[in-house]
């Protein structure tokens, strides 16, 4: 009885801590992206991508920065390289809705040149 109670506490130790450390290095994956589109360094975000073999279309809708999805984060930070990579990197039909422009245009970021990019992509 003693031997079962001390195999079950250790693998439920093990297993909490096999689930903290997934979302320490998802947590940090995300404040690299973050900080990357913040830089507007296209390379490292690409770099970084890659070594975490990790679509940007696949996280796309999990990552916030600052309270914005990484496309508002990048127009908001007048990262045109990262945000342009962002909207060429998209489906078209994450971009058809025009809420990311709607948004710009009422933060006043409607001059932006991601702006442009996103209307050419999306057909609007």
């Amino acid at each position: 009885m003693k031997l079962t109670t001390v195999l079950v506490s250790v693998s439920l130790c093990a297993a909490s801590l096999a689930f903290s450390q997934k979302a320490s290095a998802d947590e940090q994956l995300a404040v690299s992206l973050c900080e990357y589109v913040a830089a507007d360094d296209k390379s490292a975000l690409r770099k970084k991508l890659k070594s975490s073999r990790v679509k940007i279309r696949n996280v796309f809708d999990a990552i916030q920065c600052n309270g914005n999805n990484l496309l508002r984060h990048a127009i908001a930070s007048n990262a045109a390289d990262t945000g342009e990579f962002i909207v060429k990197n998209l489906p078209k039909s994450a971009l058809e809705d025009g809420a990311d422009i709607a948004w710009a245009e009422g933060n006043g970021h409607g001059g932006s040149p991601i702006i442009a990019v996103i209307k050419e992509r999306a057909g609007l």
